[in-house]
Parts: C-alpha cells; structure tokens; sequence
C-alpha cells in the first residue's frame, strides 16, 4: 500500500473521531457486540489460518486464541459503561465548593501492530480495548502470519466502516510508512529490536506508546517443589505452540538437589504429551512461522547438549520438543530469546545464586516458581523485577482478565486487558467543576495576614 492511501485512511478516521461519532458509549458496545458476533460466525475460517500458519490444533486455536479474544470481547461488553463513567474524587477544603472527577477520554486514532505467533488473539484483544475506549483503530498485523492477516483483513473490511476501524496489509514497506504517520496513541506487540524503532518513531511526535515485548522468561524450580506436577505444567508452557509465546518459559533454573528426577519426569511428559515422535505421531503439534526462524532455532541447538528430541523437519518447519543440559550463559541459546521447543536446563545450589543471576540479566517479560517453599516464594517475589507470572504454573497469568499484562523494563512498557486495557486506550481528564455561588478571597491579592493564616490552615 502506498503512503498516500495510508495517510487518507487516517485522516478520514481522524475527521471521523473529531465528529464525536466515536463517543457515545452505546455506539462502542455495539461495535464490540458485531466483532463478537462476526468472530463467532467466521470461527471455522479463522481456526483454518492458524493451521495454515502455525500448525495449530483447532482446540489450542480456541483455546489459546479465538476463545480468549472472545472473552476480553464479553468482558468489556459487560463493563464499558462503567469505565466510561466519571469518577468523582474527593475535592480539598481550599477548593470548597467544587466537585472534582476524572473523566476518560479516548485519545483519538490509534494504531496496533500485531505480531506473528498469536496473530488472531493479539491483534483482537487491544482492539477491543481501544474501541470501548471510544478510539478509531488502524490495524497491522504480521505479514508472516500471512492466512491469518488475510481473514482479519477481510473481516474488519467486509463488516466495519473503514472510518472506525481499517485494517492495513504488507511488510516492512507498510510499517515504516505507518510509522511515519502522526496517530495519538500506538500499541506495539513484538520484538525487542523493533519495538525501539517504534518508540524512537513516536517520539517525532511524542506519541504515547505501549510496548508489549519479551525477553529471557526464568523458570526457578526449587528443591521443594512438587516435581511431577512442575514438570506437565512447564512442557506445557514451554511447548505450547511449538514455544512461540512471548510468556513460554524461556529456560528452567532448577535447583542441583532435585535436577535428575525433574529431566526425567520432563521427558515423561513430553512423550506423554506430545507423544515419543510428534513430528509424525501427533498431528496436533504445531511448525515455526517460517523458514527463517526454523533455521535460527537448529542453529542454536548444540548437538553435546541435547539430551532429548533434537529433531527437525525442515519440510514441515517442525522442530521436537528438546531438552538442552548442562547450559551455561556462554551457549548460544542462552544469548537471545529462543521463541521455540527448546528448553535449556540450569542449575543452581542456592537460593540467592538463583535471585542474583536473574537479577543480573535483563528484566522478564514473565517469571515462574515452582515451589511449596512460601519464604522462597516471597523471596523471589520481592527480590526478582519481571512483568508478571505464576506461582506453581506457567503462562495462565495471560488469560486473566481482571488483571493488566504486560512487561517492565526491556520487556515492554504498559499494560493492558479488561480494565487496564481500557484505561491505556484512554486519557484521564482531571477536572473541578467549581460552584459560582460563593468565591473565597484568600487566593486574590492584595494578600493580609489573615488569608496566611487561612491558606496555611487549609494547606496543612
């Protein structure tokens, strides 16, 4: 798409937008109420994109990404209204009589940029938080996850003006002109390296922005923990679409004591899962994106490491469920984000080894703990900094909707789902409606030493 066309699609949302069409909140429920409808009549065909481009089962595609869009689509049916409404707060005694609120207010035209590996889930969930926020939303989702951007393209075309919601295809060409554009809010899912480039971008404008990135996700298995039970949750999460999850466990630190028995119930939930040869066995286990990210894990796996799986169909872009031990930080998998079915396996003999190694790498997207341990537990908590996570489980943290998600530090900036997601989406106007009936004179000059007095007795 040329730059031209682009630029008119968001000045025609941004005409749109300052219309004040966008405001009414029941015009917002009602858009949310056709995307959900729309998604649930078109479920087949979205199901059907996903396995074209991940290979995923029809059960993880609902599971993991049409069911859950759906739910933050409900969640915020429900409580639209609600968030919208102004919050009344408590006005000082200097500012007698007024009634101060805080009223929300949606920026404007948003953009979304969606990444590849849950491309339906992640471009859907910030939309739906945008549009009950009250914005107009340009979308742009991965040109790697090609079938899935096709389907969410013809869908927001065929059933939404274009005024309100626009969805743009294309690569690299098209993200750069986008970026070039002035929106009012942009929300970024994706990698680290591009997510600099958004930020830098937005900055031409002072743009605020949202940054939902990734990083080396820990999962610290200690001494006490329930080792059967660590073990099916983290292959789990760590294998869940072939690791292509911001949120998968990236590596195990697991505690020397106890390091055995876990690789051996590891690999007996692998096969037990995944079967002993998903490449053939099981067709609901899924492939990389593409060739490119294929190639890029194969190199990362150290042949003396792998203790099980290890191999890979490059005509499929499937690659097994492998184990790496004995890892240190010098391997190649341990110097950037795997993004795929391999999991390298650390060791450590004491707690605060464990915290400081964490706390000397680059802040998490997430971090686990699997321990019966609570001083541990509390420990780490307290100590480690990560965006968020779970205790004695992985990834599920993602499908709540009553809490926010999203990264710290290097892993990402802001927030969203259900009401975090609308706050994002939304700016919060600070105002006194002051009362014209009486006006106190102490803030007028010329000041006396009785309104001193006064202003020092309110002011305390």
């Amino acid at each position: 798409m040329e730059t031209n066309e682009i630029r008119q699609r968001i000045q025609k949302q941004r005409h749109y937008f300052e219309s004040g069409a966008t405001l009414p909140v029941e015009k917002r429920i009602e858009t949310l109420k056709k995307l959900k409808k729309v998604i649930e009549a078109n479920e087949e065909k979205i199901i059907d994109a996903l396995k074209l481009d991940l290979g995923k089962s029809s059960t993880e595609s609902y599971m993991c990404e049409v069911g859950l869009a759906l739910s933050e689509i409900s969640y915020m049916i429900r409580h639209t209204r609600s968030f919208a409404k102004e919050k009344r707060v408590r006005s000082p005694l200097a500012q007698y009589v007024s009634r101060s609120f805080v009223k929300p207010s949606p920026y404007g035209v948003v953009l979304i940029m969606s990444p590849w590996n849950y491309p339906f889930l992640l471009t859907i969930d910030p939309l739906a938080d945008a549009i009950a926020a009250g914005n107009t939303v340009i979308l742009k989702p991965s040109a790697y996850s090609v079938h899935t951007s096709a389907i969410l393209e013809r869908l927001i075309h065929e059933f939404f003006e274009p005024e309100l919601i626009t969805c743009i295809s294309g690569g690299r060409k098209e993200n750069q002109a986008l970026l070039e554009q002035k929106f009012d809010y942009i929300f970024f899912t994706g990698s680290k390296s591009v997510g600099k480039v958004v930020m830098e971008k937005a900055s031409h404008y002072l743009t605020p922005i949202t940054l939902e990135l990734g990083g080396k996700s820990p999962c610290i298995v200690d001494d006490s923990a329930d080792i059967a039970l660590a073990a099916r949750r983290i292959a789990f999460g760590k294998y869940l679409n072939c690791g292509q999850t911001c949120v998968a466990p990236d590596y195990v630190l697991c505690h020397e004591k106890v390091h055995d028995a876990f690789v051996k119930a590891l690999r007996k939930e692998i096969q037990k899962q995944y079967t002993e040869d998903p490449l053939r066995q099981n067709p609901n286990y899924g492939k990389i994106i593409n060739e490119k990210h294929f190639h890029r894990l194969c190199a990362l796996m150290d042949p003396e490491k792998v203790i099980y799986g290890g191999k890979a169909d490059p005509s499929s872009l499937q690659i097994e469920p492998t184990i790496l031990d004995h890892v240190t930080w010098s391997d190649p998998v341990m110097q950037e984000e795997i993004f795929g079915p391999l999991c390298p396996i650390l060791t450590y003999s004491d707690l605060n080894q464990a915290i400081q190694t964490i706390q000397s790498h680059p802040d998490p997207l997430a971090l686990y703990i699997f321990s019966s341990h609570k001083e541990h537990i509390e420990r780490i908590k307290n100590h480690c900094s990560f965006g968020g996570g779970c205790i004695n489980d992985t990834i599920i943290h993602l499908a709540t909707t009553q809490m926010g998600f999203g990264g710290v530090g290097e892993s990402g900036m802001g927030a969203y789902h259900g009401k975090v997601g609308f706050d994002t989406f939304s700016h919060k106007k600070s105002m006194v409606d002051k009362k014209t009936w009486l006006d106190l004179p102490i803030r007028y000059q010329p000041y006396t030493r009785l309104y001193d007095r006064m202003i020092r007795f309110f002011l305390k």
